[in-house]
């Protein structure tokens, strides 16, 4: 077989792949509440379809991983994981111009949930590794493939759960690529910069609790449960954070500037952030601490004043500012407030270089010779910060060549949600090229 025939093999088998997985609607609810088994087996039957046995771990009932394990030539070699999660978030089918687990192709894209996050880099994870099996292709060291349930309510029963029960199975494993990075961003003047996320914010979801004193709605009350909660959340939903600028930030800041000509300012960032167009909504929130307000819970009847009332805060951290976001939290609220966790988790932050990030960037080059591969920092969290806990080192690399007018960090668990193929085959080929390298 000729290369450009094995190219349309690959490409259109990504496609393919990719409808399979969005059609099978494995949706996270959160608090347990999901099912990824139907995912988990497709992936078993598409790997087990060339030869390649995986194996999968059920953390509960129906919460399914997916590992399997393909030796390199040298063992002595530490193993790369790669690896996806195969839940989603729920999608209001209402408020879809199509049926989100249809995975219709429009408009030379794939549509329905999970077409970015994350079941595009799932499809190209199998198609590559399939026409490995195919060709009797032997990778240079081991690739162990994870596949986790769980990622988007907390990975408890997914990455969490395999790092804890089961980390035999990432014996060698010294690095990791996942989600979220080797996207292009077109910034002013048409160069293409490729993200490739080296660090992330860490977690701090708080639930603050006002408590005063109950009595009845049409009596004076200057103790309102109410009134204080609502007066907290208020100032920490209208707090300036501070700018902060990790490594990261300021590697991809300078490179913004050099491709778009514009002043770097090493003391104020944030003019480089309209060069970035749409993506500045999540690289903005990289150069600070952030902590929304999320929920609110008070009352039981409209002529009672409740004695306690409370709110959920999103707290995002910068690696390193931690003790910062929850000391500026306390000296916001005040300590009349309490301030309870409801989940934490660590942040991250690799450097850009060394063999696997240049096989990285070279692999882009390859596809895209004019295209700036960067470091960025990404606002959320992937499943790369349970394997850093077994000295793991993970990056965001599942590459897309995007086109310019793409919102594409508004399809992250947005309404119609969706992915160019065109990008799809671009990444593919990308990825085959890194893995073949690395």
């Amino acid at each position: 077989m000729s290369s450009a025939e094995k190219s349309n093999t690959i490409e259109n088998e990504v496609v393919s792949i990719c409808q399979d997985l969005i059609r099978i609607p494995s949706v996270n609810y959160g608090e347990g509440k999901g099912d990824e088994k139907a995912c988990a087996e497709y992936v078993v039957a598409s790997l087990a379809e060339v030869g390649i046995k995986a194996d999968i771990y059920e953390s509960a009932p129906n919460r399914c991983n997916v590992i399997a394990r393909i030796p390199g030539k040298d063992s002595s070699l530490g193993a790369l994981v790669v690896h996806g999660h195969l839940d989603v978030v729920p999608a209001n089918a209402s408020e879809w111009s199509v049926d989100p687990f249809a995975a219709e192709i429009r408009d030379g894209m794939i549509w329905g949930r999970g077409a970015v996050d994350m079941k595009n880099m799932d499809a190209m994870i199998l198609t590559v590794v399939r026409e490995w099996s195919r060709t009797g292709f032997q990778p240079q060291r081991d690739i162990v493939l994870a596949f986790f349930a769980d990622e988007e309510a907390g990975s408890s029963y997914g990455s969490r759960f395999m790092t804890a029960k089961h980390p035999e199975v990432f014996a060698g494993c010294t690095e990791a690529i996942s989600e979220v990075g080797g996207f292009s961003v077109t910034v002013s003047g048409g160069k293409r910069l490729y993200f490739i996320e080296a660090a992330q914010k860490g977690i701090h979801w708080m639930k603050i609790t006002a408590h005063g004193r109950a009595g009845h709605g049409s009596m004076l009350n200057d103790e309102n449960a109410i009134t204080l909660i609502t007066e907290a959340v208020a100032k920490i939903g209208r707090y300036q954070w501070p700018q902060r600028y990790t490594k990261t930030v300021k590697i991809l800041f300078e490179k913004i500037a050099q491709a778009t000509g514009k002043p770097f300012n090493p003391a104020d960032l944030t003019p480089l952030l309209a060069e970035i167009g749409p993506t500045a909504r999540m690289v903005g929130a990289t150069l600070q601490n952030t902590a929304n307000p999320t929920m609110l819970e008070a009352g039981y009847k409209e002529n009672v004043i409740p004695a306690s009332a409370s709110a959920v805060i999103d707290g995002r951290f910068l690696p390193g500012y931690e003790d910062e976001l929850n000391s500026t939290i306390k000296s916001i609220i005040g300590p009349d407030i309490e301030i309870e966790t409801i989940t934490r988790d660590i942040a991250l932050e690799v450097d850009f270089e060394g063999d696997l990030v240049e096989a990285m960037c070279a692999a882009i080059l390859v596809h895209d010779p004019e295209g700036i591969p960067v470091p960025y920092v990404m606002s959320g969290g992937t499943d790369n910060k349970a394997l850093s806990e077994l000295g793991i080192i993970g990056y965001g690399f599942s590459p897309l060549r995007l086109p310019q007018d793409l919102d594409f960090m508004s399809l992250f668990h947005g309404v119609d949600e969706r992915v160019p193929i065109s990008g799809l085959h671009f990444g593919v080929q990308v990825l085959k090229k890194f893995l073949e390298q690395a």
